[in-house]
Formats: structure tokens, sequence, C-alpha cells
């Protein structure tokens, strides 16, 4: 796949006064100043709920109006809390295939004019339809997930807590994060219950912002080396072993297979956070440690900045912020950055010739792993 990630762009995380078009138009115009408007031949626009959170439709047209780019072809996309990965594989493979040479990505979702139990009950809407219909909520059903998880390997507590404390302090570095502040493992173990075992600070917030990145053709700094996407059984309990994703799994198999690349050769990752728990997971899914190995991983340091496996430089969704539809395109600005050595404040003194990316859409039912690698004056 000779595409490259061309320019990248973002809109401050947190909770911010603007639209979501005013969002997605900030972010798509700081990418956009590094290719200019008359190159970019598509547009791709995802958001995981503009109308029920906004009530807004037409999202596409809205953004290329905006940003002066009626003369390009537009799609939008969806996959849930997947949706800026969906975004950014949409817009690489159509390079790929010879279509476009120049097409900007952007993602990015407003939720903090709504509610918590607005937003909650939107996001469940992701769930299977029997577990809403029993009032399963994303946090309940991430807890279940957990008990399940912390029983079967007696991970301690203190795993998830440590996982929010790394995420924050990381997000305290990154000026674009919705939190600014780090926070203790007291703190977190001390904060408010949500769904035995999450508390509220194992949660992510709910958060506005938006992510852009142009993708183009040919070679570049940061290439596009390995896509891949799974699905899973969108009831839970229906699924072989509920503590393991096996949509992680079958994507990042077939990333790794597309970037003729293994683990070992991956210098960091972006790995999905919403809950603290699924950090763990993603990095025994994406096989970077062995079954149940997750929490000792993050217990020794292995995932600090500074660690033999850096996780979630710029905070994470627990740091960052999780505007649900811009997380997954902001891991791809995140990675393309760090390879160039251009990600400022939460630069990694070493982040490897190669990257990886792991977004979830849904309760682990439609996970995306994205690969990017060093190419030319990278």
């Amino acid at each position: 796949m000779r595409v490259h990630v061309a320019s990248t762009g973002l809109a401050r995380f947190g909770r911010r006064p603007d639209s979501l078009v005013d969002l997605m138009a900030e972010a798509g115009a700081t990418a956009l100043e590094g290719v200019g408007r008359r190159a970019i031949d598509g547009l791709f626009v995802g958001s995981m709920a503009a109308g029920p959170l906004g009530d807004i439709e037409n999202l596409t047209s809205r953004v290329a109006d905006r940003l002066s780019l009626d003369s390009t072809a537009g799609w939008r996309v969806e996959a849930a809390s997947a949706t800026g990965a969906a975004v950014f594989h949409a817009a690489a493979e159509a390079v790929a295939s010879g279509q476009f040479r120049h097409v900007l990505a952007v993602a990015g979702e407003k939720m903090t004019h709504r509610s918590t139990v607005d937003v909650t009950q939107v996001l469940a809407r992701s769930l299977a339809l029997q577990e809403q219909l029993a009032g399963g909520t994303m946090p309940s059903m991430a807890a279940l997930v957990t008990q399940l998880y912390a029983a079967r390997h007696g991970t301690p507590s203190a795993a998830f807590d440590r996982v929010t404390v790394l995420g924050r302090a990381a997000a305290a570095r990154n000026p674009a994060a919705h939190f600014q502040t780090a926070v203790t493992d007291g703190e977190v173990a001390s904060s408010r219950p949500v769904s035995s075992p999450l508390r509220l600070l194992h949660c992510s917030a709910i958060s506005d912002g938006a992510a852009a990145v142009v993708v183009s053709k040919g070679e570049g700094p940061v290439m596009v080396r390995g896509l891949g996407q799974g699905f899973d059984q969108p009831v839970v309990a229906d699924r072989t072993d509920p503590t393991s994703f096996r949509a992680t799994r079958v994507a990042a198999e077939r990333a790794y297979t597309a970037a003729r690349l293994t683990r070992k050769d991956i210098g960091f990752a972006e790995l999905h956070d919403a809950f603290a728990p699924f950090l763990l997971i993603a990095l025994e899914d994406i096989g970077a440690c062995g079954p149940g190995e997750g929490g000792r991983w993050v217990l020794d340091g292995a995932t600090a900045p500074d660690g033999r496996f850096p996780v979630n430089p710029s905070g994470g969704l627990l740091g960052r912020g999780h505007p649900v539809g811009a997380s997954g395109l902001a891991q791809i600005v995140e990675l393309s950055r760090q390879l160039q050595g251009t990600a400022g404040a939460t630069q990694l003194g070493a982040p490897g010739t190669a990257a990886l990316a792991l977004s979830i859409g849904g309760l682990g039912s439609h996970n995306f792993v994205t690969i990017l690698g060093r190419g030319e004056a990278g």
C-alpha cells in the first residue's frame, strides 16, 4: 500500500463552546495547511452520533462547505466509537485504489452540551438490542467484562488504577488533551463508584473535539503499513471468551500480515482505553503480552513513556478525552507526529520505526488496528 499521512490536525479535546461543524472545520483547516485545499479530491467525514446528540444531518456537505471543498467527492463513515479509525481506513483504501490522490479524513463529536443521562442512552445504542432492553449501558457492560477478567486472572484493582494514573500523567503534557492535571493511585481508587468494580476515574469522560488527517498517494514521511478490522458477536454473553476481544485479535493479525511485521517491530501504541481495564485486554489481544499479563505489565512500568512498550503517549481516551467519533482518528494523529518527531511535549525518546493504533467500536464488536511506519524523510 503506497499511501502516506501527509498532514494532521486537531481541535483541542475537552468542554468546548463550538459546534460539531466548527470543531471539524478547525481540525480540517489545520490539516489542510500542510497540503492546501486545491489538492484535495476526496472528503471522508465521521461522527458516531451527530444526529442523536446534535440534531445535525447532512454532515459531510456542511464540512465541505466550511472548508471550501465543495468540488470534492465525499462520504460519511460510522462505526460507533471506532468511527475515527473507520474514517481513516476508508480514506486510505480509497487512495490506495487509485480513485483519489489526496483525501481529507475528518472525525469529531460534540457531547458536553447534553446531560450525562442523554449521552449514556445514546452510546448504549451501539450495544446489542437484548442488552439495551435489559437496561445495559456501556459502563455496566464494561464492568461485567472487568469482573470476569479480574476473576479469571486475579488482576488487582491497583492495575486498573495505574492505567488511569499513567493516562492522566501523559495528558498533563498534552496541550490538546481534556485533562491537564495528573492524579494519584489513591485518587482513582477513591473516586465515585460507577458500576462495580469501575469507578469514575476508570471511565473516559464525555468530551468535545475533532481530528483530521490528509491521506495521500505515494511515499511520504509516515507510511500506512497495515490495516485490519474484525467483528465479534454483538451480545457479550454469546462470545466464547468475554475477557478477550476477538475483533481485536482478528484486526491485529490482519494488520500485522498486511504490514509484514510482528508485534516486536512495533515501537509504541495508542490503545483504546474507554475503560481502564480495556487497556490490559488490548495489550494481550495485540500480542504485547500473554493472557492475564496486562496488569503486571502496567504495574511494572512497561507501558510508561520510558518503558519497553510505551502506550498512549497522548494520554489515551482516559486522559485526552473521548469525543467518541474523533478518538480513533486522534490516535492516528499521535502516531504520525511521534514517528516524525513532531509530537512536542508528548514526544517519546525512542518511538521506533513503526507504531500501532487500536480503536474499539461498541463493546468490542467492531474493532480496527492501524500500523504506520516511517517512510521517506521520516
